[in-house]
């Protein structure tokens, strides 16, 4: 399936490792030009080396901090002058700690809303000039399950993340017609450095996967593959997917069951 990507320009937040360099990869081979960026110069050199190998082009990788608004504003005007364009936004940053609502102080709280909500409409408010002017635009946020079915011990990710929701609902009404559309991507348990850190040392992944009490509510047995959170994306951002605008799309393995 030919997903229309084939030249636009793609910025993808946190694309250094995980779910962000999982849709990188998708991106890139369907032939999409990929500007990404993190904190961690090491992680990105690799990144940009690996997408390299996937298809013609080297990807764009820029140390960002994207709860500074300002670098993160500099990264897409950069990357619009660079390029001549932005066509495709996937915010991505990391998701604040777990815990109960107790374990947080005041300036805890405004630490996850600036991570997890306005790191987000930043890159967004950033974007959105380059993408009306570009006539055709996707922005996907991509943010948590706990935006539709809350998870007790993550209090801070339940209260935040939903914000996000609410932006992008709103937002939809003022695009109208540009030809941009606006979407949030809520990924389930996934197999990221986190998950995969606490795996045993030698473990057969699918095996250890599959036994992590993680796995255990969830209909499929499993956490999710970043692939199969990439996958969801890379249509969400495609010209396939023109009149989706709006949405939750959730990719969590029927543990939330539409809830």
């Amino acid at each position: 399936m030919d997903l229309g990507l084939t030249g636009k320009v793609a910025m993808i937040a946190g694309g250094s490792s995980g779910i962000g360099l999982a849709i990188a990869r998708e991106l890139q081979r369907e032939g999409a030009t990929i500007a990404i960026c993190g904190r961690d110069p090491g992680r990105l050199a690799a990144a940009r080396e690996e997408l390299s190998a996937l298809a013609p082009g080297k990807p764009d990788a820029s140390v960002v901090d994207v709860c500074d608004n300002a670098a993160a504003a500099d990264w897409v005007a950069r990357t619009a002058a660079e390029h001549h364009a932005v066509h495709i936004l996937v915010t991505n940053a990391g998701g604040p700690p777990a815990g109960p609502t107790s374990d947080f102080d005041l300036d805890g709280y405004r630490a996850a809303v600036e991570l997890s909500m306005l790191s987000h409409i930043g890159l967004a408010q950033a974007a959105l000039p380059h993408l009306r002017a570009a006539g055709w635009g996707r922005i996907l946020m991509v943010a948590s399950e706990t935006v539709r079915q809350l998870i007790p011990e993550y209090a801070l990710s339940n209260i935040v993340r939903p914000g996000l929701v609410g932006y992008v609902k709103t937002l939809v009404h003022e695009l109208g017609d540009s030809g941009v559309t606006a979407n949030v991507l809520a990924p389930g348990y996934t197999a990221t450095p986190p998950v995969l850190d606490g795996l045993p040392a030698g473990a057969d992944r699918a095996a250890a996967l599959r036994d992590m009490a993680l796995a255990a509510g969830i209909p499929l047995r499993r956490v999710a593959e970043p692939e199969e959170v990439a996958a969801v994306a890379a249509f969400l951002v495609s010209a396939r997917a023109g009149f989706v605008t709006g949405t939750v799309q959730v990719v969590d393995g029927g543990r939330a069951l539409g809830g």
